[in-house]
């Protein structure tokens, strides 16, 4: 539910901080006082359309922030989850309008973008007025309702989840088909490039490894004498190693004696004897790798031959021929396997399209029964709405040629709006304040199903008085009891049943100079009062005091 509303700065709201509650609140006040700018307002912090007009005169920017109190799991929360903003329990919507017409959307102090926005606002507040577009009249949300009126919540979910199976059992027929019919095209040349590179046998990375040993066997033959002669040196008959080693020794044993004398030079010894035998370990690791078969080099030279006219002649690279095999191999276990697997994969379209069909028919028998109940629910709702001649219709046009995701239903809410007179959407045929009653029928029906948690009223009995403002207050005041509802409204019988009276003025500041609306909550004489204003106009007369308290009295009663 909407818990605050705070508005800076927006045409003449200079500030204002508004508290609300649950159950029913109403906005009265005299034409001009500010009405439709608070709810232009609202809208801007629901993701409404900007427009640099709506900043007041000699501000930069203006701003609305809407706090709302909501449930965990809410839909608003998946929103705010598939978009990567923080749940904080408490969600705050904010929306800076800037004088030059551009715009901030922020959700929990985190800036986000205005679609975000619209669609988290949408899944918080339905505003239904006699020609806004932001009212539940889309046909493509009709569907939705009805499935919550129902309880079908699950069966759409279970269709769902069959047309998904549906739509990948039906993709991966397709794709093998594509591929029988592509090896088929290419059959004979598949086999033959499929055996020559089975037989070439290509590895991943061999060509580098072939190349550096070709090119380390070339360059050791040039080396290797060279390699011979230093090993000879270190490691051989003329290696210095054994005088060194015998000097050592006799170095020690005078040592003794005169360790100081004779220590560094041993260790200096034994260092230069370490370093050569080193040496002469590195020198034969180099030999041994010089050391080759002539034969070898000829083989490795083949090979890099063989590879890389394979790479010319399927124009791939020399490393890509491993999954080129790879690839070849499969679509020639395709062809010769392909139409085996390819009934496996009809059938389990087959079975996966029937599933789905069964659960979609069974889907649309439970629509076509419960749009008759809730026509027949509307209906009741009509004739004290002063709608007694018209007619409420859930159209459900079922056609298996056309399946998606939800079934195979189209549902549109149709209305009748006098007896003899043609059917037809209810945005096109019923007028604006037949059509806010309509949307006040059905809401009522629908109750807490498939509602947004917060309901805003935009002067929906405007045109309509006594009995027929009782009904819509006493509908309102029902709704209220699962839902916030919020209502501008000039009848009193519908003021007189609010849980929460708000009263717009229009206040003269700087001696007259300017002008600010302002928002009261009034108390029970001040709200008697108002309800006489709304009763008897500029002049408030006794009788409407006392015609005022009746409402009241029979509001609580």
């Amino acid at each position: 539910m909407l818990a605050r509303l705070s508005i800076r700065d927006i045409v003449l709201i200079e500030r204002l901080d508004i508290e609300f509650a649950t159950g029913l609140a109403v906005l009265t006040g005299e034409t001009g006082a500010g009405k439709s700018i608070l709810l232009d307002a609202f809208a801007l912090a629901l993701g409404g359309r900007g427009d640099a007009g709506l900043v007041r005169h000699g501000a930069e920017q203006g701003q609305v922030t809407a706090v709302f109190d909501i449930p965990k799991n809410h839909p608003a929360t998946n929103i705010l989850a598939e978009n990567g903003l923080d749940d904080t329990g408490e969600m705050i919507l904010r929306r800076v309008q800037l004088a030059d017409g551009r715009t901030r959307a922020f959700i929990n102090d985190q800036s986000i973008s205005v679609q975000t926005l619209k669609a988290v606002g949408a899944a918080l507040v339905e505003i239904h007025g006699q020609h806004d577009e932001r009212a539940l009249v889309d046909a493509a949300t009709h569907r939705r309702l009805l499935d919550a009126f129902a309880g079908l919540e699950k069966d759409v979910a279970a269709v769902e989840a069959l047309w998904e199976a549906r739509r990948t059992a039906n993709g991966a027929l397709e794709q093998h088909r594509a591929g029988m019919e592509r090896a088929a095209r290419e059959a004979d040349y598949l086999r033959h490039a499929s055996d020559e590179l089975k037989q070439l046998a290509p590895k991943d990375g061999e060509e580098t490894s072939l190349a550096s040993r070709r090119t380390t066997m070339m360059q050791g033959e040039k080396i290797a004498s060279d390699l011979r002669e230093a090993q000879e040196a270190v490691g051989g008959n003329h290696s210095p190693v054994a005088a060194l080693s015998a000097a050592v020794r006799r170095l020690e044993r005078r040592g003794v004696n005169s360790p100081a004398l004779v220590e560094p030079a041993v260790k200096a010894i034994d260092a230069a004897i370490n370093a050569l035998e080193e040496a002469d370990q590195h020198l034969q690791a180099a030999l041994a790798a010089t050391d080759f078969d002539p034969a070898e080099l000829e083989r490795i030279e083949e090979r890099l031959f063989a590879l890389r006219a394979a790479s010319r002649k399927y124009s791939t690279p020399v490393d890509g021929l491993a999954a080129l095999a790879a690839r070849y191999a499969a679509d020639v276990v395709l062809i010769d396997a392909g139409a085996s697997q390819l009934k496996k994969l009809e059938q389990a379209a087959i079975e996966a399209d029937s599933r789905y069909a069964a659960a979609a028919k069974k889907l649309s028998m439970a629509r076509q029964k419960s749009a008759e109940k809730l026509n027949k629910a509307v209906n009741a709702e009509l004739a004290p709405l002063k709608l007694e001649r018209a007619k409420f219709m859930t159209q459900v046009d079922t056609d298996e040629a056309t399946p998606g995701p939800q079934g195979f239903d189209r549902v549109e809410f149709w209305v009748q709006t006098n007896p003899g007179t043609k059917p037809g959407p209810l945005m096109k045929v019923a007028s604006g304040g037949e059509l806010s009653r309509f949307l006040l029928a059905l809401k009522v029906v629908l109750s807490d199903r498939g509602s947004a948690p917060t309901l805003v009223f935009d002067e929906i009995d405007t045109g309509v008085g006594g009995a027929v403002a009782d009904a819509i207050g006493g509908r309102l005041a029902r709704l209220a009891g699962k839902v916030q509802v919020m209502a501008v409204t000039h009848a009193p019988q519908v003021a007189a049943r609010a849980d929460q009276h708000l009263l717009i003025s229009k206040d003269a500041l700087d001696k007259g100079k300017r002008v600010a609306t302002r928002v009261n909550a009034l108390a029970a004489d001040h709200r008697r009062e108002e309800i006489a204003r709304m009763l008897a106009g500029a002049e408030i007369t006794a009788e409407a005091r006392a015609a005022a308290e009746r409402l009241l009295k029979a509001a609580t009663a």
